[in-house]
């Protein structure tokens, strides 16, 4: 919880702010130790949207996680304290979520706990759990600063790669959305009043005529229970992969196998997992623990567990490299692991995998853009096709009329 307060400060100046507590006691016992003798301390008041907002975890943006990490880095490379460096980021911030969040640090560092235990522990927004491993880390071995910049340069990458698709994305979704309004209108409103004109004059309707007007009959008939089972299907399936392991094992291989898009996915999990790994490297962190940390972050379970099994084999004393290739599930991209196998016997582990994270970063993009360039094209023809049909379907029955009187 969050509680707003007013009072004076040791100097006697007035003082006001924020706090983070789980109660008003604790709130009060926190402001006694930094000194603040309070007059008023009360919860934050907040709107209804806001107090629905708190009811559930909310994701901090890749964008603003990077700006954030970008200033504290270039605080903390300045020889400002962390702590210090908190409070200069509080000050640039009006958003309520990221003051919330931006306090219950303060409130943590300033407490004595880690950078690290005080971004685990605070709830207002989440985290990737990379990001705290590799905050764990780089506080343990001292540099702090330089994998924040690391980080934040990461996390901007990321998220222009995620814009990139959103943008490219909106003009099919609405050649998509059109397309569907009007074939479900030509269907349910056009095809009847046309079909019943040709009953009536007891003509003859092509097969294909037929097939657009049953579609248009059920789909007009059973739209209800349609919408419904597709709610369903989807309702399930979220479920599903929240709850088994093994049917999300089974989803994330067929994806991995997907002509194009599993080669998509494939290179921006190993886009991750070297880049992380090679800062985690820089930072000091031995190989099977960077391993297993950067192999956590992977998104794609498949993978994920092929890395971690990895870790184990290595903790074994077996190469990383030949550790991935005896693992017979998935069969990751050669040029990673021959890579790897040559960063084993030069121990230039951490220089190849920043070189793969670049390469795969640029391949990625590449695709991703030959896809959207391919996918609108796509969608249009697919549109016209099907409009096609139902036209073509309409003018049959009239052309064999007209044959029908000559």
């Amino acid at each position: 919880m969050i509680f707003k307060y007013s009072g004076i400060d040791r100097d006697g100046k007035k003082a006001s702010g924020r706090i983070e507590a789980n109660n008003l006691e604790e709130a009060k016992k926190r402001l006694k130790s930094k000194g603040i003798f309070y007059n008023k301390v009360s919860e934050a008041s907040q709107s209804f949207i806001q107090r629905l907002e708190r009811l559930r975890a909310t994701e901090i943006p890749a964008k603003k996680l990077s700006n954030l990490s970008r200033n504290l880095s270039i605080y903390l490379k300045s020889s400002i304290p962390i702590l210090q460096a908190i409070k200069l980021a509080k000050s640039q911030t009006d958003e309520t979520k990221m003051l919330d969040f931006l306090t219950s640090i303060e409130t943590m560092l300033d407490e004595g706990k880690s950078f690290y235990h005080a971004l685990d522990s605070q709830t207002a927004l989440v985290l990737p759990d990379f990001y705290k491993q590799s905050i764990k880390i780089a506080e343990e071995n001292g540099v702090l600063g330089d994998v924040l910049g690391e980080m934040a340069t990461f996390l901007l990458a990321q998220d222009r790669i995620v814009k990139q698709i959103s943008q490219a994305m909106i003009y099919p979704l609405f050649i998509v959305a059109i397309s569907i309004i009007m074939v479900s209108i030509m269907l349910t409103l056009v095809v009847p009043k046309i079909t019943s004109m040709f009953v009536q004059m007891k003509q003859e309707i092509p097969q294909l005529t037929q097939f657009v007007i049953a579609s248009g009959d059920f789909l007009g008939a059973y739209w209800l229970y349609i919408s419904i089972l597709l709610l369903i299907a989807m309702v399930l399936f979220s479920f599903m992969m929240k709850t088994s392991k093994a049917f999300k094992f089974s989803v994330h291989l067929i994806l991995l196998k997907v002509p194009f898009l599993g080669r998509v996915i494939q290179t921006s999990e190993l886009t991750r997992f070297s880049y992380i790994a090679s800062v985690l490297l820089r930072s000091g962190v031995t190989f099977v623990h960077t391993i297993r940390l950067a192999g956590n972050t992977l998104n794609n379970i498949v993978l994920k567990e092929k890395m971690l099994n990895a870790s184990k084999l290595v903790v074994e004393g077996k190469k990383f490299s030949s550790s991935l290739v005896n693992d017979k599930r998935f069969k990751i991209d050669k040029s990673f692991v021959q890579a790897i196998a040559l960063g084993e016997e030069t121990s230039e582990v951490a220089p190849i995998l920043e070189n793969l994270a670049s390469l795969y970063q640029e391949e990625n993009q590449d695709s991703i853009n030959i896809f959207l360039s391919m996918l609108e094209p796509a969608l249009i023809l697919f549109v016209g096709i099907t409009i096609g049909i139902i036209v073509t379907a309409m003018l049959l029955p009239i052309f064999s009329l007209n044959l029908g009187g000559m």
